[in-house]
């Protein structure tokens, strides 16, 4: 912990020599955003001593972490313990910090919400330059209810406190195939509500839409023993087992980062689905956070988009999203996406939050699906870039649900403070920042400054 108040010491200091007309941006050895923004007149505020685990505690089954620790870090920390956090997001190079500021889901999420839920105590750099510790029952109590969904405009998280669960090594999965998307659903509900299937509990629920008449809901539970597990870190490739399969073992760690070893299913556009290309690629390079460079390569040169214009393409246009959508709506989602995007496949994963937070405009108590969607879509004649994600924000709101702030975003201003608790989010603003040293929700998220 001392370590840990001399990194602190260290980032209140750099932030209070930002000059003033400088907007901190935090730099960060990886990032799971897509909303890629210009530097403009910003300056970067270094994080790199706040990555680590302080301590973990199997007695009472909490740990202290930094607020840019990986997830992958801590998993590897709590494991030895017979431990894991809550509700453990799916790629590796997630952080605590972001997951908790911002989006951060998992196949648990039916039954234990979002990543901030079982989060006890934030240690918060805030826009005004102070060090808070804000819990649900002091006088910061404000500041940790709005954090989540925050994205950095309140301030940066410096330390969490966070509850952690006992696991057991493996994970017995069953992959159950439907071909109507209403009775998937229906299923889904009825699974999340009992947590119970075949006459056993269920500790983990997502599921695949692969087309119409061919999606599968997955359900994990865990188990002492393993008659074998398998292995989807070198050329096995765990999305087509669900396909291939309708039952398998993985160690809980394996079932932790099923999906980063391809980042779902987004590898393939990389060419590393292809077994030649698989066998020569070392393992150490199958992982979420090098894709996500890629992608940021190619934004950065237009490699993409010079080849498509090269063989005469259509622009396409990047659709990646993660939107909710109440369960009872589900399927009607699932066939405007299909009309109208036609992007496969889709990551459906239930989640239910068990209160209310301001600036998660989901219903407590109440299950909602997420959908994922992670790819690029051409664009029809005539149609210029956010013609899809414009369709897919209108449609959400539609349906009563909620779209995820990590990636691009078109809302009007009055439209998304509707939508996203402006009453709440600037009493906490005006209170923690002040002089606005930090962008508010809608200039980060929206205007992508």
């Amino acid at each position: 912990m001392s370590t840990h108040q001399r990194a602190v010491e260290q980032i209140r200091q750099s932030y209070a020599e930002i000059p003033g007309d400088a907007a901190p941006r935090l730099a960060k050895a990886t990032s799971n955003l897509f909303r890629f923004r210009d530097s403009g007149k910003s300056a970067k505020l270094s994080a790199r001593d706040l990555d680590e685990v302080i301590s973990v505690d199997p007695e009472t089954m909490t740990a202290e972490v930094q607020g840019m620790t990986t997830y992958e870090h801590l998993v590897d920390a709590t494991l030895p313990y017979g431990l894991m956090p809550y509700v453990v997001p799916q790629l590796k190079t997630i952080t605590l910090g972001g997951a908790v500021t911002g989006l951060g889901i998992e196949s648990t999420s039916f039954r234990d919400g979002l990543p901030h839920e079982s989060v006890e105590e934030l240690e918060i750099l805030t826009g005004d330059g102070r060090v808070v510790v804000a819990r649900d029952d002091n006088e910061h109590r404000d500041l940790f209810r709005a954090f989540p969904n925050s994205y950095g405009t309140l301030g940066y998280a410096l330390r969490i406190r966070i509850r952690l669960r006992q696991v057991q090594p493996y994970v017995h999965l069953t992959h159950v195939r439907f071909t109507d998307a209403a009775k998937c659903m229906l299923a889904m509900q009825e699974i999340c509500d009992s947590m119970v299937h075949d006459g056993e509990n269920v500790d983990f629920v997502d599921g695949v839409y692969f087309a119409p008449g061919e999606m599968y809901i997955t359900l994990g539970r865990f188990a002492d023993r393993a008659p074998y597990v398998s292995d989807y870190t070198g050329m096995r490739i765990y999305y087509q087992s669900i396909r291939q399969r309708n039952r398998d073992w993985l160690t809980i760690r394996d079932y932790l980062w099923r999906w980063d070893t391809d980042w779902f299913w987004c590898s393939r556009a990389f060419g590393v689905q292809q077994p030649v290309v698989r066998s020569l690629m070392p393992r150490r390079w199958m992982r979420s956070d090098v894709y996500r460079r890629l992608v940021a390569l190619d934004r950065r040169y237009g490699v993409t988009a010079r080849v498509d214009r090269w063989r005469g393409q259509p622009v396409q246009e990047s659709v990646i999203q993660d939107v909710e959508a109440p369960i009872e709506r589900g399927a009607e989602f699932l066939e405007f996406f299909h009309d109208k995007v036609g992007m496969t496949p889709v990551w459906m994963c239930p989640l239910r939050a068990s209160s209310r937070w301001p600036l998660y405009p989901l219903e407590p108590k109440k299950l909602y699906v997420n959908f994922g969607f992670w790819g690029m879509v051409p664009l029809p004649r005539g149609q210029f870039d956010g013609y899809y994600n414009q369709l897919i924000e209108n449609e959400v709101h539609e349906l009563d649900g909620h779209k995820s702030l990590y990636s691009t975003s078109f809302y009007a201003r009055e439209q998304f403070w509707r939508l996203y608790n402006g009453d709440a989010y600037w009493p906490v603003k005006r209170e923690y920042d002040r002089k606005g040293r930090l962008l508010d929700l809608y200039e980060k998220c929206v205007r992508g400054r």
